[in-house]
């Protein structure tokens, strides 16, 4: 009898290559191959300030890097629990937000005290350090850090809130 093998989907998939590297191959993604596909259905607005991007983990730093690398287009940022570690470079971003022009992005972040700690980095600290990274630039950002631990529950929670802070006025 031949044995199945029970591979992992978070082992054979991309997702690491394409969501924590820094650049603009995720951005041009959605707005070459995406976009195009979503507006033969839907009208979107071409002023950037009404296009926001979110993920949590490693979708939080793919959504910055996003936004940080295509600011013409996304506006706002929603990261929760972002993976600002050395997973795939993205533990540069404090010193190049704090060596780079300020650009016209607002961004809510967000973590908890219980988050990740292993080889690639801390979690807390990466996220605290995009904190003082954005405050030292004068960025237009928020910080929330709570006690929750590398999951949705306290992202979630706050949605609604950091929806209403990121589309103020």
């Amino acid at each position: 009898m031949a044995r199945r093998s029970r591979r992992s989907a978070w082992k054979n998939n991309n997702r690491g290559k394409e969501y924590n590297t820094l650049g603009d191959t995720y951005a041009r993604f959605l707005l070459e191959e995406i976009i195009p596909q979503v507006q033969k259905d839907y009208k979107l607005t071409d002023n950037p300030e009404g296009w926001a991007i979110a993920g949590a983990s490693s979708g939080a730093i793919c959504a910055f890097t996003v936004a940080w690398e295509r600011s013409d287009k996304f506006r706002k940022v929603f990261s929760t629990i972002g993976s600002y570690v050395d997973l795939a470079g993205g533990h540069v971003y404090p010193s190049i937000i704090r060596l780079t022009e300020r650009k016209p992005l607002r961004v809510y972040l967000q973590d908890g005290s219980s988050d990740l700690d292993n080889p690639f980095g801390n979690w807390p600290l990466a996220n605290k350090q995009m904190a003082a990274a954005l405050a030292y630039q004068k960025y237009d950002f928020t910080f929330t850090f709570g006690d929750g631990a590398h999951n949705s529950k306290q992202g979630a929670s706050l949605f609604p809130e950091a929806m209403k802070w990121l589309w103020r006025k």
